[in-house]
């Protein structure tokens, strides 16, 4: 397993990391609050092809694989991009997956485009309804697990007045499944949607550490710059002590993140993957996807608050960009809910110690 990037990749991230400067960022973050969509520097993204860039060759798509897509979304992480790009590459991964397009096997050509934002509704819908649905103010589809079929609903003309105001601005809405077309019905549409929801934690996962990646470096910039009695702040051992501890934490998220993704192409590949406790021998995707986004969610609400604390009152203000960070992180590793239960629900996954890789 070797988790640099490969030179393609490389490229990848040079590309984006381009594209989200150029088209991106806290003030085009800024200027899309409160819905958390730029629609115009989402028709831009149309041009470079990403949004069908995760689908398989065979479905039409780019044929980039999840640990690709993990570069991507940590670069737009790092840049706060305002795109519903990782519920898209996803929901658009599950179609793909289930054979849901054309007669001759390809995805939908405004799914592929792009020109037809899907997104997923993580949790199962309640009395029929697809609760708090990450892009659910911005897809124009949602694929939901509604008891035990997977359905798309929609299509949405204007998904945005139904948006639900969070402080993270994220484009949350509830969506109502009644008439939704069925996908696919029993087990085999539940353990779809878990795939595509630990698909969905793992790049939110890179997102996350693109988010402590920037707000580290913003708060090691400031304290450069901030003078208090004729000395940068930074040169105070006590302001050095909350940021010299950070750059391990988001490698350490970053690494479970490539990890995570790697296994899932694993898995994508039909090799099975073990938790064994014993062997301290983690290759499973599901538990890897959940330790991704529990440590990027911990990462990031880390960085950005002592990057916001160093900024001193300044933090708090709007005009600095440390806050929405701050807004962000938090948004992102709570829409799925509570972390505490994330946390809980990875724990059931591993056998007790002694048991190799049995469940109990």
């Amino acid at each position: 397993m070797d988790l640099d990037l490969t030179e393609d990749q490389e490229t990848i991230r040079e590309v984006f990391a381009a594209f989200f400067d150029g088209e991106t960022g806290p003030e085009r973050a800024r200027a899309a609050e409160p819905l958390g969509v730029d629609a115009a520097a989402w028709e831009r993204l149309l041009e470079t092809g990403a949004p069908g860039m995760g689908v398989s060759e065979d479905a039409g798509g780019g044929g980039a694989s999840l640990a690709d897509l993990v570069v991507v979304a940590t670069e737009a992480g790092a840049r706060i991009a305002p795109l519903p790009l990782v519920d898209h590459a996803v929901a658009a991964r599950l179609l793909a997956g289930l054979g849901i397009g054309s007669e001759d096997g390809t995805l939908d050509e405004g799914v592929l485009a792009g020109t037809t934002i899907v997104g997923l509704a993580l949790r199962p819908a309640v009395d029929g309804v697809a609760r708090t649905a990450p892009t659910g103010a911005a897809a124009h589809r949602i694929v939901a697990l509604d008891g035990d079929r997977l359905v798309l609903d929609g299509p949405v003309d204007d998904p945005s007045a139904g948006h639900l105001a969070n402080h993270g601005c994220l484009p949350l809405a509830h969506r109502d499944l009644a008439g939704a077309e069925v996908l696919a019905t029993g087990p085999d549409a539940v353990a779809a949607h878990a795939r595509a929801v630990d698909e969905w934690r793992t790049l939110t996962a890179a997102t996350l550490v693109g988010i402590a990646r920037a707000a580290t470096d913003l708060g090691v910039a400031y304290v450069m710059e901030r003078e208090q009695f004729g000395r940068p702040v930074g040169s105070f051992q006590a302001v050095q002590h909350l940021l010299a501890d950070l750059p391990g934490l988001v490698d350490g998220a970053h690494l479970l993140a490539s990890k995570a993704a790697w296994a899932g192409d694993s898995a994508s590949r039909g090799i099975a993957g073990v938790l064994d406790v014993d062997a301290n021998d983690v290759t499973d995707f599901g538990a890897l996807a959940a330790m991704a986004f529990v440590a990027a969610g911990e990462a990031a609400g880390l960085a950005t608050d002592r990057s916001l604390h160093v900024h001193g009152g300044y933090g708090f203000s709007e005009e600095y960009d440390v806050q929405l960070y701050y807004r962000r992180a938090r948004a992102l590793a709570y829409v799925l809910g509570d972390p505490a239960a994330e946390c809980r629900r990875l724990a059931r996954m591993f056998p007790a110690p002694g048991n190799g890789s049995e469940a109990t």
